[in-house]
C-alpha cells in the first residue's frame, strides 16, 4: 500500500519495505523515490496503485541483503493491529478538499447571473434537470434547492432595484458622463437602448453602464424619441452632466436632437426690466402638452462615426464607381461574379468542400448590414491567384474573371483598407475615446491618398473617398472640442499634426482652456487684486506713481503645466494624475465614444 501524502504535506509510502525508500514527488500517474540501499543516488518510478518495480529492483539490485518488513502501523506487539492489515493493497489517496459550501442568497445571485446574462426565460429555474443540477452544490451543509419562478421573480426585482440605486450613487459621483442611444426592432417590437460612459477620476479607468433598454411604443418620431430620452436622463439625475449623446445618423434622431437643444445662454438682457405678461388660466390649461414640449431639453448630440463611415463606404464611393462609364462596367461586372461565388460556396456544401480543396480556405459571405463584411470577402477573392480563382469558377460552371476585374477587386480593397482599419479603431471591443476619431480621420485621408500612385483603372478613388470624408466630418475637422480631446489624450498629443503652424494653434488652444480652469485662489489671494504692483524704491509718492499692473503670473502654472505635458514622453492616460488642469479637460471632453458600437453590441444579443 502506497500513500503520499501525510498530515505535514511529506511524502511517505506506506509499504513493509517503504524503509528502504524516501518520497520525492508525483508525476502524473506515477511516483518518484530514491533507494536509500543505493546510497540515495538511484532513482526509481512505479505505479500509485503498484510496488512491483521497487520489489524487482530490491531482488535485482540488493539480493545479497536481508529485507527487514517494516513494523505495521498501530500499537506494537498487537496481534490485533496486524490481523486488521488488508492483504488487498491500498491505493493513492489524492482527494481534493472538500468544496466550500455557500449561503442561499449568493445561490440565488449565481442563478440570477446564469439567467440573466445568458438571456434565459425565468421558468427555467422550474426545470427537473436544473433543479437537480442545483441540489448538487452544497449550501450550509445541506443540498441547494433552486427557488420557485414566483421567488425568483421577486428576487430579481429587488436586485434590478438595489442595482439602480446602485447606478446611480455610482453617476452621482461623475462629474462628465457620455450616453448613446439607438432603436432597434426585433421579433416585431421596437426597443430604445440607452448606454452611460465615463471615465473613473481616481485610477482613469474607462467605465460603461446601460441606463435603459425598453420597449418603444407607438411611432417613433423625433418627438416621441426626444420625450423618452429626457425622461431616462432626468430619472437617473444626468440632465445636466451629459456632455454629449451619441447616436446614427437617423432622420428622426437628427432631427430630435435639433430641436429640442436648450436655447443659448445670453448676457444681452442683464439692464432689461423684468416684463409681466397676463396669460389666461384657460389658455394654460388648454396648451398644457405644449408647455410639457418646451420643458423637454436634450444634451448635446453627436453622430457615430462608424454609422458615418458606412455611409461613405456604401453610398459616395459606390455612387462614384458607377458614376462613369469604364469603372461602372468592370466594377459591376467583378463584384456580379463574386456574388455568384459566395451564392454557390453558401448554398452549396459540394461548392464548399471544392472551394477549401482549391485554396485550403473558405469564401467568406457578405452580411447586407454590415459593409466591412462586404470589404473582407472582396480581401479574401482578391488574395486568390486568378488561375486559382477561375479554376473554382469553372468547377462550379461561373464565369471566369478576367485580368482587369481581377486588378479592379485587388485595387478596391487596397483603397478601402484604410477605411476598414478605421472603422475597427472606432468600433473596438475596448473603449474608444472621442479624441481618437480626429487622429483616426487624418491618418485615415493620408494613407487613402498614398495609395494613389499605384492605381491604374480606379485612379479617382481616393479623391473620391478623401472628398467625403471631408464633406461628412467637416463638423469634426473644424471642431476644437475634438483637436483639445486628441490633444488631452497622452497617447496622441502633439504627434499627429504635422504641420507647425497648426501645432503651435492647438497649444495655444489647449493653454487658454487651461488658463480658465486655473483656481480661483491662485488667481485671487485674499486681500489682493487678480493684478500685482510692481515696486520700485524710492519715496512712496514714487512707488504709487510707477506702479505697473502685471498679470502675466496668474498664468504661469497654465504655461508650466501644458508645456510639461507636452515634453513629457508618458503615454498612458493614469499620467494625467499628474497634470490636474489637463486632466479635468480629458476627463470632460473624452467622456463620449466615437461611435454608438457599444449599444448595437447590447443588441446584439436580442436577434437570437
Amino acid at each position: 500500500m502506497v500513500a503520499v501524502e501525510d498530515g505535514r504535506g511529506m511524502g511517505f509510502l506506506c509499504w513493509k519495505y517503504s524503509h528502504y525508500f524516501s518520497f520525492l514527488m508525483v508525476k502524473d500517474r506515477n511516483i518518484v523515490v530514491n533507494c536509500t540501499l543505493c546510497g540515495g543516488s538511484k532513482t526509481l518510478s512505479t505505479s500509485k496503485t503498484s510496488n512491483s518495480n521497487l520489489m524487482k529492483h530490491l531482488q535485482k539490485q540488493h539480493a545479497s541483503t536481508k529485507l527487514v518488513e517494516k513494523e505495521p502501523e498501530g500499537n506494537v506487539g498487537d496481534s490485533s493491529s496486524v490481523d486488521a492489515i488488508p492483504a488487498k493493497q491500498r491505493k493513492l489517496d489524492f482527494g481534493q478538499p472538500a468544496v466550500q459550501s455557500i449561503t442561499q442568497p449568493q445561490l440565488h445571485r449565481l442563478i440570477a447571473r446564469y439567467v440573466v446574462e445568458d438571456m434565459k426565460p425565468i421558468s427555467a429555474v422550474e426545470s427537473h434537470a436544473f433543479r437537480q443540477l442545483i441540489s448538487h452544490i452544497p449550501v450550509r451543509g445541506r443540498a441547494g434547492k433552486a427557488p420557485s419562478r414566483k421567488t425568483f421573480s421577486s428576487f430579481l426585482n429587488q436586485e434590478y432595484a438595489n442595482m439602480e440605486s446602485e447606478l446611480k450613487n455610482t453617476l452621482d459621483m461623475v462629474e462628465y458622463i457620455s450616453t448613446t442611444a439607438d432603436i432597434w426592432t426585433v421579433h416585431n417590437k421596437i426597443f430604445l437602448g440607452v448606454t452611460a460612459h465615463w471615465i473613473n477620476a481616481q485610477n482613469m479607468k474607462c467605465e460603461k453602464a446601460a441606463l435603459a433598454c425598453r420597449q418603444f411604443m407607438g411611432r417613433h418620431t423625433y418627438d416621441s424619441i426626444a420625450s423618452e430620452l429626457d425622461n431616462i436622463n432626468s430619472s437617473h439625475g444626468l440632465s445636466f452632466k451629459i456632455t454629449s449623446t451619441v447616436t446614427d445618423n437617423g432622420s428622426n434622431f437628427v432631427k430630435a436632437f435639433k430641436v429640442y437643444q436648450p436655447p443659448p445662454e445670453s448676457d444681452d438682457s442683464e439692464y432689461e426690466e423684468d416684463e409681466v405678461t397676463f396669460v389666461s388660466i384657460g389658455d394654460v390649461l388648454q396648451n398644457g402638452g405644449d408647455d410639457a414640449d418646451d420643458a423637454i431639453s436634450l444634451p448635446p448630440h453627436q453622430r457615430c462615426a462608424s454609422h458615418t463611415m458606412n455611409l461613405i463606404s456604401c453610398t459616395d464611393v459606390e455612387k462614384w464607381l458607377l458614376s462613369e462609364a469604364a469603372t461602372k462596367t468592370i466594377y459591376r461586372s467583378a463584384t456580379t461574379k463574386c456574388a455568384g461565388l459566395w451564392n454557390k460556396a453558401s448554398r452549396s456544401t459540394v461548392a464548399a468542400e471544392i472551394v477549401e480543396d482549391i485554396i485550403t480556405k473558405k469564401l467568406l459571405v457578405p452580411c447586407t448590414t454590415r459593409w466591412s463584411s462586404f470589404y473582407y470577402a472582396l480581401e479574401r477573392i482578391s488574395k486568390i491567384p486568378l488561375v486559382e480563382l477561375n479554376t473554382i469558377s469553372s468547377t462550379l460552371q461561373l464565369k471566369c474573371f478576367n485580368e482587369r476585374e481581377h486588378q479592379c477587386i485587388r485595387e478596391y480593397c487596397a483603397v478601402m483598407k484604410p477605411l476598414t482599419v478605421a472603422l475597427d479603431i472606432l468600433q473596438g471591443e475596448d473603449h474608444c475615446f472621442y479624441g481618437t476619431l480626429l487622429p483616426t480621420l487624418e491618418s485615415l485621408m493620408t494613407k487613402t491618398l498614398a495609395i494613389k500612385n499605384g492605381l491604374q483603372i480606379l485612379v479617382g478613388l481616393p479623391d473620391t473617398v478623401v472628398q467625403a470624408v471631408k464633406t461628412r466630418f467637416a463638423h469634426v475637422l473644424g471642431s476644437e472640442d475634438a483637436l483639445l480631446a486628441a490633444v488631452t489624450l497622452p497617447k496622441f498629443k502633439l504627434r499627429w499634426l504635422h504641420d507647425q503652424a497648426r501645432k503651435d494653434l492647438t497649444k495655444a488652444c489647449l493653454l487658454v482652456e487651461c488658463r480658465k480652469l486655473l483656481p480661483e485662489q491662485d488667481q485671487l489671494q485674499p486681500g489682493t487684486s487678480a493684478t500685482n504692483t510692481t515696486q520700485h524704491p524710492g519715496s512712496s509718492k514714487e512707488d504709487e506713481f510707477f506702479s505697473f499692473e502685471e498679470n502675466e503670473d496668474i498664468y504661469a502654472t497654465a504655461e508650466g503645466e501644458v508645456a510639461e505635458y507636452l515634453k513629457s514622453g508618458a503615454t498612458g492616460l493614469d499620467s494625467l494624475n499628474h497634470f490636474p488642469m489637463i486632466k479635468k479637460l480629458s476627463l470632460k471632453l473624452n467622456a463620449a465614444t466615437p461611435s454608438s458600437a457599444p449599444q448595437l453590441k447590447g443588441f446584439s444579443a436580442w436577434e437570437t
